[in-house]
């Protein structure tokens, strides 16, 4: 990773981090509000800088509006391109907060990633799987600003389910909607 896209990415975990201490907590906790039937979550894409705060699941069911938005916040940054997002993928982000005990606020390295996109990052050799769940909108790579990408992993996996990979130097944790498997990065 170059030291101008690091900075910068250190830079917005940096200020998400300040403006969620800044301002009250805008949700219940993680039980209460699924036990009310509500799963809300707030995401920042750290190349775009937008921001959204949404109620994604209520009544016993997803908020069409809330996906799409969440679909046009995940696209592939660099060729604009959109794809449905898999809405057990928001379920698995919210549970991990939950088991983590923190509001389900995440910082999103990478959404969907097109085919054109995920081939030229396999070129680039950093490790990006051919198949990658991120081109059916199953994947996300995310952190959470105060929380140590070390114990998000753990949560994640504890869970047991979907796909979760541990990337220490690049500092973000890869969740996926796929069979349940773990790795190092």
């Amino acid at each position: 990773m170059s030291t101008n896209r690091r900075r910068v990415l250190q830079v917005g975990g940096f200020l998400a981090c300040a403006a969620a201490a800044a301002s009250p907590s805008r949700f219940a906790s993680a039980q209460q509000s699924a036990a009310a039937g509500v799963k809300r979550i707030a995401l920042m894409n750290l190349h775009t800088a937008e921001r959204l705060d949404v109620e994604f699941f209520r009544d016993g069911a997803y908020v069409p509006e809330a996906l799409a938005a969440i679909e046009e916040l995940l696209r592939d940054f660099r060729t604009a391109e959109r794809h449905a997002i898999d809405p057990p993928l928001m379920d698995y982000l919210f549970d991990v907060a939950s088991a983590i005990g923190v509001d389900p606020v995440y910082s999103v390295i990478s959404g969907y990633r097109s085919p054109r996109t995920n081939e030229m990052l396999r070129e680039r050799g950093s490790g990006v799987a051919r198949r990658s769940l991120h081109m059916e909108g199953r994947a996300i790579d995310v952190r959470v600003a105060g929380i140590d990408c070390a114990n998000l992993a753990a949560h994640a996996e504890a869970l047991s389910r979907g796909g979760v990979g541990y990337y220490r130097s690049s500092d973000f944790v890869h969740l996926d909607t796929g069979a349940f498997r773990t790795w190092r990065g």
